[in-house]
């Protein structure tokens, strides 16, 4: 390796550990925490007959009608971007509390990849366009399954996300989230936990529907319900119980954005000091 490309990789490295990034990912994680209370919150207000998109781009559209909702919208866009730059930065130089390994880092990807398309959903909403996610992504299902071996290709994302989601439902009932903790607050301790494992695993059942629909609708060549998680929850509408169990997914999905301002407030994040 040359003097010069030795130089640039170090220099990538400090920056990957230094305090601005650091800002960044409590920037970052803060966006996302607004996300997941109002998304709960539409959840809940879906469950008792309200008309709501219950995603993110549901809660940009939700943000943007209300007082200065377009600055609200384009601070949520910068913690976007945030976010995605932080994510990117651990699949490249490891993720802080986790060991060596290419599982946490394809992790981190993926999250950052996640998150610049919604910053960019956010962009879109800016300049005016109303089109619903679930509409979006049912298009692109339609778009992927007219392909040769299409149905086979979204079925495959469909069985990842359905992975994903249990992996948060497996992360949130064993708590393992708290790894990522640094100096938490004794008094806070207890509440912290439970919110993350409430939460969590809230969390990770919506995705694991949504995925388990997506995969569904490549069985039976129906990309209408491939629209993810605003269809999944429409269709646990439908279940014995099934407004109940929205309303309750809802209160965890809210439970889950107070736990992600405690991860913005006290998890270990580059420039903390010896994180890494």
């Amino acid at each position: 390796m040359s003097t010069g490309t030795t130089h640039a990789v170090d220099t990538a490295a400090d920056v990957a550990d230094s305090a601005p990034l650091g800002w960044a990912a409590r920037v970052g994680l803060t966006a996302r925490a607004v996300v997941y209370l109002v998304m709960g919150w539409l959840a809940i207000m879906l469950a008792t007959g309200s008309i709501a998109h219950v995603d993110q781009r549901g809660v940009l559209v939700t943000l943007l009608s209300k007082p200065f909702g377009t600055l609200l919208v384009v601070v949520l866009l910068v913690g976007f971007v945030a976010y995605a730059l932080w994510r990117l930065s651990e699949a490249v130089f490891g993720v802080i509390g986790e060991p060596p390994g290419p599982g946490p880092r394809l992790k981190s990807l993926g999250r950052g990849l996640a998150y610049l398309a919604v910053a960019w959903s956010a962009f879109e909403i800016l300049r005016g366009a109303r089109a619903t996610q679930a509409g979006q992504q049912a298009h692109l299902a339609a778009t992927a399954m007219a392909a040769p071996a299409g149905r086979i290709a979204v079925g495959v994302v469909g069985l990842g996300v359905v992975v994903a989601g249990l992996v948060m439902v497996e992360e949130g009932w064993s708590k393992k989230f708290m790894k990522y903790f640094g100096s938490l607050p004794l008094r806070l301790r207890t509440a912290v936990v439970w919110l993350g494992h409430i939460g969590t695993v809230s969390r990770g059942l919506v995705f694991a529907v949504a995925g388990a629909l997506v995969v569904v609708a490549a069985v039976k060549a129906q990309p209408a319900d491939a629209g993810g998680i605003d269809v999944a929850v429409r269709t646990l509408l439908g279940w014995p119980l099934g407004h109940q169990l929205v309303v309750l997914l809802g209160l965890g999905l809210v439970l889950f954005g107070v736990y992600g301002l405690a991860e913005a407030a006290w998890r270990r994040v580059p420039g903390d000091g010896g994180a890494r």
